[in-house]
């Protein structure tokens, strides 16, 4: 039987690349039965008269995958945030950068919307910018008005299943149209009532750019942490769990612990201070939240 890969999902249909060939496929209802949904992104075989009838049989073991958005094996997220219009979000980049970590999946910040930004703005992205990278992530600033920074995105993108994730409105789509100029992708500015993006992306669909494939997701604005436990945390930020190994005792959430090499950072400054009070949050979140049964 043949193997593709789903590239995209729309209306119950999945839409499997076979090697250069798009065919539209149902589920079987095995998978309706063993409670499987088929993702964007998964390796599935698959049974086709032609390009229109084909039926997925099977989806291959997937080494990650995320809820919203509906997507799986994914090697890259980029994080898209806007450096205004809507303002940074330090602590709703966390969250996903949490998400992402848990995945194990390699994280790209990207700020966006950096020619809209006047001087003071500009500073306080830089310093933003700064910690992230010295917790150890790549950040790039971009605007897809003017093009800059683009260009820094493409080797990252080669021969990965990647996403575009982050809050609507930050110009998600803005950045494909400047990657993949053809795809006339539709865009909306910030409404003007709520302060927050128009959703202009409905379905989640992997796009080829270059010799990778990228994925733009609906835009959303809140995380749940459904999955993490609060000993897996800590290893969900660099600098934090760097620090943890100066800890006194195993099993440390640095809150109130005695000689805690966390909170000694956060002292020293080594680890900003919102860091380490959104991993408080977090935490706190975490330990609320109601047990599944």
């Amino acid at each position: 039987m043949p193997e593709g890969k789903i590239v995209k999902a729309l209306s119950g249909f999945y839409y499997v690349l076979y090697n250069d060939d798009l065919i539209q496929c149902r589920g079987r209802g095995v998978f309706r039965k063993n409670k499987i949904t088929p993702l964007v992104g998964d390796e599935v075989v698959f049974q086709a008269e032609n390009d229109q009838e084909g039926y997925i049989l099977e989806v291959k073991e997937r080494k990650n995958e995320l809820v919203r958005p509906p997507i799986a094996n994914v090697d890259l997220a980029i994080l898209v945030f806007s450096a205004v219009e809507p303002e940074f979000s330090t602590v709703l980049l966390d969250r996903f950068l949490v998400l992402v970590e848990f995945n194990q999946i390699e994280p790209i910040i990207c700020i966006t919307k950096m020619d809209l930004t006047n001087d003071e703005e500009q500073q306080k992205i830089s310093e933003y910018a700064a910690h992230y990278q010295a917790a150890g992530y790549e950040v790039i600033m971009t605007s897809s008005e003017t093009e800059t920074g683009i260009e820094l995105l493409h080797p990252h993108l080669e021969d990965k299943i990647s996403v575009f994730a982050g809050q609507s409105g930050v110009g998600k789509s803005s950045l494909l149209n400047v990657l993949r100029p053809d795809l006339e992708l539709k865009t909306n500015d910030i409404s003007t009532h709520l302060g927050r993006g128009k959703h202009t992306t409905r379905h989640v669909e992997l796009i080829k750019v270059g010799n990778g494939l990228l994925a733009d997701t609906p835009g959303f604005s809140s995380l749940d942490f459904t999955d993490i436990e609060a000993e897996d945390l800590t290893s969900c930020f660099p600098e934090i769990l760097r620090a943890s190994e100066n800890c006194k005792f195993r099993g440390c959430f640095h809150l109130s612990e005695p000689k805690c090499g966390v909170k000694q950072a956060v002292e020293s400054g080594e680890i900003p201070t919102y860091r380490y009070d959104h991993y408080v949050d977090f935490l706190q979140e975490i330990k609320d939240r109601k047990p599944r049964y």
